[in-house]
């Protein structure tokens, strides 16, 4: 029976699980809706919207995901604090999901930008033969064959997005990481705990994986019909 339920830290360890999968989620559809502005950005004719999206992605990808935890979570504070005029503290959630969603961003601008470019110019013209306004064209001819195209990449790189939230351990976040690690110091068994992290990390990976695989599958049936 210990065995079976950890130590009686399983319960602990499950949460903490859907804890990581909450953030990585909340990560996800922030840096989702940022990917999809910057590479309209990018894609655009203005100027200054392609120099703020590459700035952005450029210094984004330059720097330690760490760092860019570190600075939304102690810097946040710092800014709210000052500008309210009393002490604030944003939350270890709020700052893993905002952070990682930046990080996340930046390469789903990369990954929607290329995505929209492999999209034949040829559909767009005859869309507008059909009548169809830009944003009509966009919407039903462009959208869905780019998103068939970013499946693959945007998949993977949830993946990545998923194993980096243990990061977020590292601000108070008791996600699966930080409460194995209560495990750990109060049994004393790293490896074993360490182990069972591992284990469903690799569940949570799996299941996300399939997910977009199928997801792909149904998209490429839908565009197909």
């Amino acid at each position: 029976m210990s065995s079976f339920t950890l130590n009686g830290y399983g319960e602990l360890i499950l949460l903490g699980a859907v804890t990581t999968l909450l953030v990585a989620l909340a990560a996800t559809a922030f840096g989702s809706a940022i990917g999809v502005l910057m590479a309209a950005a990018k894609l655009s004719h203005s100027n200054v919207l392609r120099g703020i999206a590459g700035a952005y992605t450029t210094t984004i990808r330059g720097v330690p995901d760490l760092l860019v935890i570190f600075l939304v979570y102690y810097g946040g504070s710092a800014t709210l604090s000052h500008v309210l005029g009393r002490s604030i503290e944003i939350n270890a959630f709020s700052a893993g999901a905002v952070s990682l969603g930046l990080v996340f961003g930046a390469y789903a601008t990369e990954i929607f930008r290329g995505a929209i470019l492999e999209v034949p110019r040829g559909q767009t013209e005859a869309a507008a033969a059909l009548g169809l306004s830009w944003t009509g064209s966009f919407v039903h001819v462009v959208a869905p064959q780019a998103w068939r195209l970013a499946i693959p990449a945007f998949g993977n790189q949830l993946t990545v997005l998923l194993k980096e939230t243990a990061l977020v351990s590292l601000v108070g976040l008791e996600d699966l990481m930080r409460r194995t690690g209560f495990a750990v110091e109060g049994t004393n068994r790293p490896f074993f705990f360490y182990l069972v992290a591992g284990v469903l990390y690799f569940v949570l990976s799996y299941v996300m994986t399939n997910a977009f695989s199928i997801a792909r599958r149904k998209t490429a049936t839908t565009l197909a019909r």
